[in-house]
């Protein structure tokens, strides 16, 4: 799944008797295997020699395969593309890491005698009038990204762990007791909280204003104890 994939090809185009120059695509991708959500990086060379101007582009197909009963039915679609710079004649185009994103889709299936899902990116030079040069690159798509070793994301989360091993350092066996009651709120805070008994009468000839400003609050009861929670 990390080795890379490369190919190379070249066509030529011919009208009646007339032979234009060739055409030629080289293309390589730095690993197979990919996950939903990561963006493959295409590194190709399209160099036009003909006459006709191409575009060239890249795409995904998943190819689903189903067996039964000694018969056999392939259902191939489109699941990403996108198109480079139309090239003139004499032109070249150079992609130096384009991407292309899978989108959400089902993983590979390679081991299954029933049913084969399989993914692949073709890389071809669109050509109007002829055949288009194609190359194709196999694909799996699992479900577990593959980072290889020494990538940014691998050195970032290593890093990232180095700098958060001070956290099990410090972190005590069992948590501080809080502090006690006392300490927080003194007596006559606690008593100025209260309401007294004759409040009731005041508190229902007021009820025409808004109840809410009526409202007791109750910030200074003490909490349950620690021994409880």
């Amino acid at each position: 799944l990390q080795s890379p994939q490369a190919g190379t090809k070249e066509k030529t185009l011919c009208c009646w008797f007339c032979t234009s120059g060739p055409i030629s695509l080289s293309a390589k991708i730095e690993r197979k295997g990919y996950t939903p959500g990561e963006s493959i990086q295409i590194f190709a060379e399209i160099e036009n020699c003909s006459s006709r101007v191409v575009v060239p582009k890249a795409a995904i197909y998943q190819t689903q395969a189903f067996y039964a009963k000694g018969k056999m039915k392939e259902v191939k679609q489109l699941v990403a593309n996108l198109r480079g710079e139309s090239l003139s004649s004499g032109k070249t185009e150079t992609w130096n890491g384009k991407q292309l994103k899978i989108p959400p889709v089902s993983p590979s299936i390679l081991d299954c005698s029933i049913i084969r899902v399989e993914y692949s990116l073709m890389v071809y030079v669109d050509i109007p009038g002829a055949m288009d040069l194609f190359l194709n690159l196999p694909l799996v798509i699992g479900t577990i990204p593959l980072h290889p070793f020494g990538s940014r994301t691998s050195s970032v989360s290593s890093q990232c762990s180095m700098n958060m091993n001070w956290l099990g350092l410090t972190l005590p066996e069992r948590p501080e007791a809080p502090p006690s009651y006392a300490e927080v709120v003194t007596e006559e805070q606690r008593q100025s909280s209260l309401a007294p008994l004759g409040a009731c009468d005041d508190f229902e000839r007021a009820l025409p204003g808004p109840l809410f400003a009526y409202i007791q609050e109750f910030r200074f009861l003490p909490p349950p104890l620690y021994s409880e929670v």
